[in-house]
């Protein structure tokens, strides 16, 4: 039996959560939701009360798939307005012999004690790599034998108030946050390979109101931006040009257009109420026109970010989030940056969708640092389990598919 991990992230379109089983280092989703959200703007929370509503309406969600309640999560939060710090941590190993998870703990500690967290939180601390004794570059030390372990350690922190919100709102809907990690680190692990792991590369998600511009160097985030533009302008575009309702040119967008307006079909034609009494009629060409000219502008904003961000040479970019999702949006990445981008591809599944891709990815990151630090974390009972797992083997995927903070130091 593997471990099974619910993973939260609060959009300001949509709440996701995503439980996932590992099985032998491959996981699988037993069940996940994705619920209109209020109350929540660019992963900040605007209304208290309007969020927390859209929370426990997700939670229901995803219980009644369940058979039981989910009461702990890992939440992906904002990378906005993040600070980030090289610190090294050093400590004698234990038993002055074989090297543990315990020391891994103890040195990861060790390296973020004397920082002054007073106006900011932690919510990362990447190791760079580990130091046995006279022994550089080492990815994970347990095992190994010697007497010093020292590490090189990216921190990441954010201005506390913001994120406390966020917590108080997981709170205020039943659930005990066990961890925090940024929602453009999940977007890395949810695509996360051993060839990535040694490049520098760039991965950019395109949120409902904003885009999130990240650089990684060998797997850990070293910059980060974020541009004000997002899905939510193609929307207001439509609906400036067609004077269509934002919630038609939502539809519009997701059903009818497609990334790529040289594609489009003048022929086809889209009918929506304008009022009561009025029909209106647009063509796939002039609605694709009109998504082309957004995307191309957000890609072309994404990439000089990325320019602004790292003088080092980006061998890869991974574009995710929902716009993704649209026809021939591969295309138009292709175009604008070449070969070395792509859209991510979510194969998982049970979130074949890229609005998955931080909720999912943050799953993957906490089993991570509990890997590290040789730990393993309980978010169910040993009962809730045998239901989950009861319930999972009773439904097959097609159809679960369609129904579909404590630091780590101290555990």
């Amino acid at each position: 039996m593997g471990e099974i991990y619910t993973g939260i992230d609060l959009g300001t379109d949509s709440i996701k959560i995503v439980v996932s089983e590992k099985v032998h280092d491959k996981f699988y989703v037993l069940a996940s939701v994705s619920s209109p959200s209020n109350g929540i703007k660019n992963g900040f929370i605007e209304d208290t009360r309007l969020a927390v509503s859209s929370v426990k309406t997700a939670i229901k969600k995803i219980n009644e798939l369940l058979g039981v309640k989910i009461t702990k999560v890992v939440a992906a939060v904002p990378s906005s307005n993040c600070s980030m710090n090289i610190v090294m941590g050093q400590t004698n190993v234990i038993d002055y012999n074989e090297i543990t998870g315990t020391d891994v703990s103890n040195v990861l500690l060790n390296a973020i004690k004397n920082e002054d967290f007073s106006t900011d939180e932690l919510v990362t601390a990447m190791p760079i790599s580990f130091i046995v004794d006279s022994k550089n570059n080492i990815s994970d030390p347990k095992g190994m034998k010697g007497t010093i372990l020292e590490t090189r350690v990216v921190i990441s922190t954010v201005p506390k108030e913001p994120l406390y919100r966020i917590l108080e709102v997981l709170k205020l809907s039943g659930l005990e946050t066990v961890d925090i990690s940024f929602q453009s680190v999940g977007d890395y692990y949810s695509i996360k390979n051993k060839k990535y792991d040694e490049l520098v590369g760039a991965v950019i998600n395109i949120g409902e109101e904003s885009t999130n511009v990240s650089v990684f160097n060998k797997g850990i985030q070293i910059k980060n931006s974020t541009i004000p533009v997002g899905s939510y302008n193609v929307d207001k575009d439509l609906t400036y040009v067609f004077k269509s309702k934002m919630s038609e040119s939502r539809k519009i967008k997701e059903n009818f257009a497609v990334a790529v307006a040289n594609y489009a079909d003048s022929n086809d034609i889209y009918s929506f109420e304008l009022d009561k009494d009025t029909k209106k009629d647009v063509n796939q060409l002039g609605v694709s026109k009109v998504v082309e000219a957004r995307i191309r502008e957000l890609l072309k904003l994404a990439k000089n970010e990325i320019k602004n961000l790292t003088n080092r040479e980006i061998r890869y970019i991974i574009i995710t989030g929902g716009l993704t999702e649209l026809s021939l949006f591969s295309r138009i990445v292709e175009e604008e940056f070449g070969f070395v981008a792509k859209v991510n591809n979510m194969t998982t599944l049970g979130v074949r969708h890229n609005s998955f891709s931080s909720c999912f990815g943050i799953i993957k990151y906490f089993d991570d640092k509990l890997t590290l630090r040789g730990k393993t974390y309980k978010m169910f009972s040993s009962d809730d389990v045998d239901t989950i797992l009861s319930i999972d083997s009773s439904i097959s995927n097609e159809n679960m598919i369609s129904k579909v903070f404590g630091h780590f130091f101290e555990h």
